[in-house]
C-alpha cells in the first residue's frame, strides 16, 4: 500500500472505514469501534492540533521576515482579505440560488418536523450553540477585533481556538524582525527557519498514519449516525447543500485553470490529501498543517504567501459554511412556514458574510452562525430550537462536506495570490525519510 500515492491510501482508508462502520452497526459491534478503533482517530486529530500553533508561529514569522519589505506584506494582506470576502459572497449567492430553485423545505411533512423536534430540540448541543450565539450577538460590533488581540501569548498558544490571536502575535513579531538590523535579526530568523523545517518534517511523519486514522474516524462517524429514516427525510435538503458545495469546487477549479494556468485535475491531485483529511476531521484548523504542506511543497506556493494566507483562511474563510447557512436558513423558514422576502435574503447575504469573520473563533461556528443569521431576518426566537433540530440529524455529514470546501477555498486563494505576486514556483515535495540514511 505504501507504493500508492497518499491520496489513494487515504481514500482506501475512508472506504474501508465506512464499510467497517456499516458492518459494525449491523452486527451490534458499535462498542468495539468506540473502544478499540475510534481512539486512533482521536490521537491523529490531537497530533495535527498539536503542531498547528507551532507551525503558524514559525511559518508566519519566517514568511514576513523574508519579505524584507513591509509594503509587500500589506499588499498580500489586502489581497487575501478581498479574495476571501469575494469567495464567501460567491458561496452565499450559490447557496441562495439553489435553495430557491429546489425549495427543499416544501417537502418536509409536519410529522417529520414533530419527530425531529422531539428527538433534537432539547439536545444539549443545540442549547449550547444557541447560548453561544446569543452571547456573540450581544457583544459590540468591534468585539471581534478586541478578541483578536491577546493579553497573554502563552495563554493564546495553549488554546487552538485562539488561533487568530497567535496569528496577530506572529505578524507583530515578524514586522518587528523586519524593523531591526539584519545582523541582529538573523539569529532569530535562522532559529525560526530551522524550527519551521522540523515542524514540517513532523507533518510528514504524522501523515504516515493518515490512512489508518481516517479509517478509524469514518468508522466512528458511521456507528454514531442517527436514525437512517430521519436522514432520508432530509435527503433533498442535504443534496441541495452538497450540489452547492460541488458548484463551489467548480468555481475554484475554473479559477485555477483560467488564471493560474494549471490543470484542474493536477491541482486536485496535489491538494486531495488535505481535502480528504478535512472531510474526515471536519476541522479546517486540524487540517491546516497538511494544507500548508500540500500547497507549499506540492503546488509550489512560496512560503511567504502560504504562511500568511492559509492560517488566516483557516480562521476567517468559511465558504462551505456560509453556503450551508444560506441553504439552511431558507430551508428552515420554508419548512416552519416563516415568510422570507427578497430583502430578508439580502440580509442573509450580509449577515452570513459578517458572521463568517466575526464568529471565526467560536467553537461549532457553523450552527452558531446560523442562529445569528436566522435572528437577523426576524425568525421567531421560540422556534429557533425547532429550526436547528430540523437540520441537526444531517449536520455531521454536511459539516464534513463543507469543511472540504473551506480548505479548498483557502488553498485556491493562496495559489491565486502566489500567481499574482510571482511567488508560484516549481513544486518540491519532501518525504519523511529524505535525511534518514544520514542518521540511521
Amino acid at each position: 500500500m505504501k507504493n500508492l500515492a497518499l491520496h489513494w491510501q487515504i481514500l482506501i482508508g475512508m472506504v474501508l472505514g465506512i464499510v467497517f462502520g456499516i458492518l459494525a452497526s449491523s452486527t451490534g459491534l458499535e462498542w468495539f469501534v468506540n473502544d478499540w478503533i475510534a481512539p486512533f482517530g482521536t490521537i491523529f486529530i490531537k497530533l495535527l492540533k498539536l503542531i498547528a500553533i507551532p507551525l503558524i508561529l514559525a511559518s508566519l514569522i519566517k514568511g514576513i521576515a523574508d519579505l524584507q519589505d513591509i509594503s509587500k506584506f500589506s499588499k498580500i494582506g489586502g489581497k487575501t482579505i478581498v479574495l476571501y470576502i469575494f469567495s464567501t459572497l460567491i458561496a452565499i449567492i450559490i447557496g441562495l440560488t439553489l435553495v430557491n430553485i429546489v425549495n427543499p423545505g416544501d417537502g418536509i411533512s409536519q410529522e417529520t418536523i414533530d419527530t425531529l423536534t422531539a428527538n433534537y430540540a432539547n439536545d444539549s448541543s443545540i442549547q449550547k450553540k444557541m447560548e453561544t450565539a446569543s452571547s456573540t450577538k450581544n457583544t459590540g460590533p468591534l468585539q471581534f477585533l478586541v478578541d483578536i488581540v491577546p493579553d497573554n501569548i502563552f495563554k493564546a498558544t495553549a488554546d487552538n481556538g485562539s488561533m487568530l490571536q497567535v496569528i496577530f502575535f506572529a505578524i507583530l513579531f515578524g514586522i518587528g524582525l523586519l524593523l531591526i538590523e539584519k545582523k541582529k535579526a538573523k539569529p532569530v530568523i535562522d532559529f525560526v527557519d530551522g524550527f519551521n523545517e522540523v515542524i514540517l518534517k513532523i507533518v510528514d511523519l504524522i501523515m504516515l498514519i493518515a490512512p489508518y486514522a481516517v479509517f478509524a474516524l469514518l468508522a466512528k462517524v458511521i456507528v454514531s449516525t442517527s436514525d437512517p429514516d430521519l436522514l432520508m427525510s432530509l435527503v433533498t435538503y442535504a443534496i441541495t447543500v452538497v450540489v452547492g458545495l460541488l458548484l463551489m469546487i467548480g468555481v475554484y477549479l475554473t479559477i485555477i485553470a483560467l488564471y493560474v494556468g494549471k490543470s484542474p485535475m493536477w491541482y486536485l491531485q496535489q491538494i486531495s490529501p488535505a481535502q480528504l483529511l478535512a472531510f474526515s476531521t471536519s476541522s479546517s484548523a486540524a487540517t491546516l498543517p497538511v494544507t500548508m504542506e500540500r500547497v507549499t511543497e506540492h503546488v509550489g506556493v512560496d512560503k511567504e504567501v502560504s504562511s500568511f494566507v492559509l492560517p488566516v483562511g483557516a480562521t476567517i474563510n468559511m465558504d462551505g459554511t456560509s453556503l450551508y447557512q444560506a441553504v439552511a436558513a431558507v430551508f428552515i423558514c420554508t419548512a416552519l412556514k416563516h415568510d422570507i422576502t427578497f430583502a430578508d435574503q439580502l440580509t442573509i447575504v450580509l449577515t452570513a458574510l459578517l458572521a463568517s469573520i466575526g464568529s471565526a473563533a467560536v467553537p461549532g461556528a457553523g450552527m452558531v452562525m446560523l442562529v445569528i443569521v436566522l435572528e437577523s431576518i426576524g425568525f421567531p426566537a421560540e422556534k429557533l430550537a425547532i429550526g436547528l433540530a430540523l437540520i441537526f440529524a444531517v449536520d455531521r455529514p454536511l459539516d464534513m462536506c463543507r469543511t472540504v470546501i473551506n480548505v479548498t477555498g483557502d488553498a485556491t486563494v493562496a495559489t491565486v495570490i502566489a500567481k499574482s505576486e510571482g511567488k508560484l514556483g516549481t513544486p518540491k515535495p519532501k518525504n519523511w525519510d529524505d535525511n534518514y540514511e544520514a542518521v540511521k
